[in-house]
């Protein structure tokens, strides 16, 4: 997967220099924000693996957003642009931090490292499914549809999308035929809970 990367920085002047030191790592900036009110849609449109925050534009009630991203996204990797001081334990959800004063090197070598990891998750977890895709997947293959599901499990339909994005990324199924199936394999559900 190409590193497809979303920036939420409020300064023009910060987002076009991390713009510049992205482009030339090898990176795709897909979105430039400067403010976190439409992220999630962002993410899923397009098809975000990192995004790049600053966390002053995250309000009290949202300080837990960066956790609540990955949860939805697993894919996705939360990084700090960190331009005043910030209280430590507050940058602790955060995958890695970039400094305002990094080098160019220094912010490469970061990202860098999120790349590397992330090629590790993927070749370790992707068969393996989370007990949220599960609930989905099971859902799917009782005929629900999305709009059912969000309602069900009191999440968005973004999430039940993103999920289920998920589970076809993990296990090769495009189909809700083939999803079926490989419930019914797995005993996930029984026969006679199919929707017929």
């Amino acid at each position: 997967m190409s590193n497809r990367i979303i920036i939420c920085e409020a300064s023009e002047i910060i987002t076009t220099g991390l713009y510049d030191i992205l482009q030339g790592a090898g990176c795709d900036v897909v979105a430039r924000l400067d403010n976190p009110e439409q992220l999630c849609e962002k993410i899923l449109a397009c098809d975000a693996n990192m995004l790049i925050i600053n966390p002053i534009l995250l309000g009290h009630s949202e300080r837990n957003l960066p956790s609540q991203l990955v949860k939805e996204h697993q894919q996705l990797s939360v990084i700090a642009i960190v331009t005043t001081y910030i209280d430590p334990s507050l940058l602790k959800s955060y995958d890695a931090v970039i400094e305002i004063n990094d080098s160019k090197p220094k912010i490469t070598n970061k990202i860098g490292q999120i790349v590397k990891n992330n090629d590790k998750k993927e070749t370790n977890d992707d068969v393996e499914l989370s007990k949220r895709e599960i609930d989905v997947l099971v859902a799917v293959a009782k005929g629900m549809m999305n709009k059912e599901i969000a309602d069900q499990m009191n999440i968005s339909i973004h999430t039940v999308i993103s999920h289920r994005k998920n589970i076809t990324r993990k296990t090769g199924i495009k189909s809700v035929s083939g999803l079926t199936v490989y419930a019914l394999l797995n005993n996930l559900i029984d026969e006679n809970e199919v929707y017929k």
